[in-house]
């Protein structure tokens, strides 16, 4: 299989044939991947976050089945079947956000967030900040963040939006007021703002205070725009509260769901709005061919049935204080910037891009797998990691200290 993966596989950001090594996996249960060679990992990435629940969950294997065994998928023009309408009714009581569009991945549910503000305005530019990412399609690219992020090849082909400098970690008064200039110099032209709340994920994993998530909702009702929720990486209970925006106690008008969604099991994603917004964009000029696959509605539906009932609150909590706990000592490594966490989200920054092979290597002998990226080491696990969290972050910080100096 390696063999054959090298030779016909094209993976995510990556050359042809690979720079580096692909792993190939014979199962997933529970936090643990096993490789074909037999070694066994702990899963410290969610499969980028999504399988919040861990793999082979028996109530979530059972959703699948049960759904495959009556209809498998129908074309949602015209049609409707109970998974998608029992989702979308859970998806709008949990997020207050009645009207619910079903799409095929994270960054579609951008590009439909993206159509719904332009046709409801009649405008065509939005703002947002730098430090962003919001998905690989051109509609989502062009509001990444566009000198240092992954996309600035394709910069002479995006269109051009309105960037503010990444907001800081901390409540700067002074980044402050130069948001509502931006935003009142501009506003004539802007149908929304788009934003990740309060976590910028594969844009660098940078965490932001939610004061300036609440400003920027105060903004958008001032000057008549709409506010886009990028909540794909941070939904479902991440960040240590169920959305991102829970942080700042503020509602969107708009929200991007994904991720998470099904538990890891299936692609998914979700483009939510209020009444309004709905109201005044008519026909959403947008139509997946696999838009509210059965199969997928029903995994998603037992998902969030089974985060609603388990403790997430508390795990994640746990998952937050164990991670600040095992990763204080990566701090003092030489090569590295800083160590941050919030909720079950854990960072070592270093002041260098990390070889990712090596990165890797090392983790991999403590019996982990994470896939760090550019200057950063970082981990999401699943929700049920349970003790095994100790051994990601001994992993992380063995890998930071092989790091070397500056």
């Amino acid at each position: 299989m390696a063999d054959l993966d090298r030779e016909h596989v094209w993976h995510p950001y990556a050359a042809l044939p690979p720079r580096g090594p692909v792993h190939v996996v014979s199962r997933a249960e529970g936090v643990r991947l096993t490789l074909a060679d037999g070694r066994e990992l702990v899963d410290g990435m969610s499969s980028w976050w999504a399988a919040i629940h861990g793999y082979n969950h028996p109530r979530l294997n059972r959703a699948l089945k049960d759904q495959a065994g009556n209809m498998a998928h129908v074309m949602f023009g015209g049609l409707t079947h109970e998974p998608a309408v029992r989702l979308a009714h859970t998806l709008a009581t949990m997020t207050g956000l009645p009207k619910v569009f079903l799409a095929d991945s994270g960054s579609v549910a951008v590009e439909v967030a993206i159509k719904m503000a332009f046709q409801l305005t009649g405008k065509s530019r939005l703002f947002t900040v730098r430090g962003g990412y919001h998905g690989d399609t051109f509609g989502a690219m062009a509001v990444c963040d566009p000198v240092n992020g992954m996309h600035h090849l394709f910069s002479g082909a995006l269109a051009g939006h309105v960037f503010a400098g990444r907001p800081p970690a901390e409540f700067d008064e002074g980044y402050a007021a130069r948001l509502d200039e931006m935003v009142a110099g501009h506003a004539h032209e802007l149908a929304a703002i788009i934003v990740e709340p309060v976590v910028q994920g594969a844009g660098g994993m940078h965490f932001y205070h939610p004061a300036y998530l609440r400003r920027l909702r105060e903004l958008a009702d001032e000057h008549g725009i709409l506010l886009i929720a990028d909540e794909i990486a941070t939904g479902f209970g991440r960040t240590g509260e169920l959305f991102g925006c829970d942080h700042a106690g503020v509602r969107p008008d708009i929200m991007c769901l994904g991720k998470a969604l099904t538990g890891g099991y299936m692609s998914l994603a979700a483009t939510l709005c209020t009444e309004r917004v709905a109201e005044g964009v008519g026909v959403l000029m947008h139509g997946p061919t696999f838009m509210g696959n059965p199969l997928a509605a029903a995994v998603a539906g037992a998902s969030l049935e089974l985060l609603r009932e388990r403790p997430w609150r508390e795990e994640v909590g746990r998952i937050e204080a164990g991670l600040v706990r095992g990763l204080a000592e990566a701090a003092d490594a030489p090569g590295v910037k800083d160590v941050r966490v919030l909720g079950a989200i854990g960072v070592i920054e270093t002041h260098e891009p990390v070889d990712v092979a090596a990165v890797q290597d090392v983790v991999m002998r403590h019996g982990v797998w994470l896939r760090p990226f550019n200057r950063l080491i970082y981990t999401m696990p699943p929700y049920s990691v349970g003790d095994d969290l100790e051994r990601i972050t001994t992993a992380m910080t063995a890998a930071a200290r092989a790091l070397g100096p500056a």
